[in-house]
């Protein structure tokens, strides 16, 4: 919340160093930027989580370190999947929850203190016109907050929706309860604003079609590198025990194999702080979630074939999904139009009628500009083109 003060005092700062030229391009720049700033600060925590965390730590023995210092972060023994999981939910619905709050809170807060001194009077010394005007001022943007709101939430809901795919339900009871509040705050705790037209919603259309092609990406990633399911299908027909494709012995499948007297010596853990099992002679090796050959191998510690099927596989799925996904978006769009048949045809009828009143207009202006100039000329043929105009059109 703190960075999200932040970035919205430097989003307007940028823009208004820019110095649009309208109204409309200031609102359109000032979208961008904020748009941009709040993706970082609500979605960089549940990418990293998703994609970056647990994927490059090494094994044991030879772990990954940042810096040379620190190791890198690892994901719980079940994976990240249920650790995004529960990123996403405390991000979105502490966000929704606190922005519901600042919205009801902050504007009572605010009427209440510039209204404590015309408290004190009687009712007829402190008028209803001077009570709304005391009220909250509605600025330009105040509906620029109200569609940035809405759209993090469609980015919550579909760019991690396959990790919690319960946030579209916790989204929709949101929004019946912000519509409520929003209705009693610009209806008791604002000034009637102004009204403006407007063409369009703006950039929030762009950034919604973009949002909503990116989330078919970053849906793909998480079911094929963050869960478990394509791992879990090609051991089942590819690498089960027995003739039956069943799941019987996948733990161990995906468990490898590490020497434990092959621990390097800085890494090992202080004499003082050993388990009782690191000196025993009956443990003498540990298991680790990857697929890598054992010691004594000649190619222990890389990558087994299994690996790279896996790997090929999540990308398999990743191109398959994403087409299938982007085909049925556009044929959903080719079949539902923006605008409906029945509008379309009363356009076309506005723009037939509006012609054909422009055409009689210039028509008559001709007639009345001939029979001017005919006039002049012959005052003969005016009385003819008088009579003229008493018989029927043809």
């Amino acid at each position: 919340m703190i960075l999200n003060f932040l970035y919205e005092h430097v989003a307007i700062k940028i823009t208004d160093m820019e110095v649009p030229k309208t109204h409309v391009e200031y609102e359109n720049k000032l979208t961008v930027k904020m748009f941009l700033f709040q993706f970082v600060n609500y979605y960089s925590s549940c990418f990293y989580v998703a994609f970056f965390k647990g994927k490059f730590v090494g094994y044991p023995g030879d772990y990954a370190y940042m810096f040379g210092k620190w190791r890198n972060e690892e994901c719980e023994p079940g994976g990240c999947l249920i650790e995004l999981t529960t990123q996403l939910v405390i991000v979105m619905v502490g966000k929704q929850v606190w922005g519901n709050i600042q919205e009801a809170l902050v504007p009572w807060l605010r009427n209440w203190w510039v209204s404590r001194s015309a408290r004190n009077h009687p009712e007829s010394l402190y008028s209803r016109w001077e009570q709304d005007h005391d009220l909250q001022t509605f600025s330009q943007l105040g509906l620029f907050y109200e569609y940035l709101e809405m759209v993090i939430q469609f980015g919550f809901i579909t760019l991690f929706v396959a990790s919690f795919p319960l946030a579209p339900l916790l989204a929709l009871m949101n929004n019946i309860l912000e519509v409520r509040v929003d209705a009693w705050k610009f209806t008791t705790q604002f000034r009637r604003p102004v009204a403006a037209k407007a063409h369009s919603i703006g950039a929030w259309d762009e950034i919604l079609n973009m949002i909503a092609v990116f989330s078919v990406v970053t849906n793909a990633f998480i079911v094929s590198f963050t869960s478990d399911m394509i791992p879990r299908l090609v051991y089942k027909y590819a690498y089960h025990l027995g003739s039956e494709s069943t799941m019987e012995g996948y733990i161990n499948n995906s468990l490898s194999i590490f020497n434990i007297s092959e621990i390097p010596v800085e890494n090992r853990p202080e004499e003082g702080e050993n388990p009782d099992w690191f000196y025993s002679s009956n443990i003498t090796t540990c298991r680790y979630r990857d697929y890598r050959y054992p010691p004594g191998h000649e190619k222990q510690y890389t990558h087994t074939m299994q690996f790279w099927h896996i790997l090929a596989a999540k990308l398999a799925f990743i191109i398959i999904m994403e087409h299938v996904v982007f085909v049925v978006k556009f044929f959903v769009a080719w079949l539902i139009p923006d605008v409906p048949s029945d509008v379309k045809a009363r356009t076309k009828r506005e723009h037939y009628l509006i012609q054909e009143y422009l055409h009689d207009y210039e028509l008559e202006k001709l007639k009345i500009h001939e029979r001017q100039e005919r006039a002049r000329s012959s005052p003969a043929f005016m009385e003819q083109l008088d009579a003229r105009a008493l018989c029927p059109r043809y």
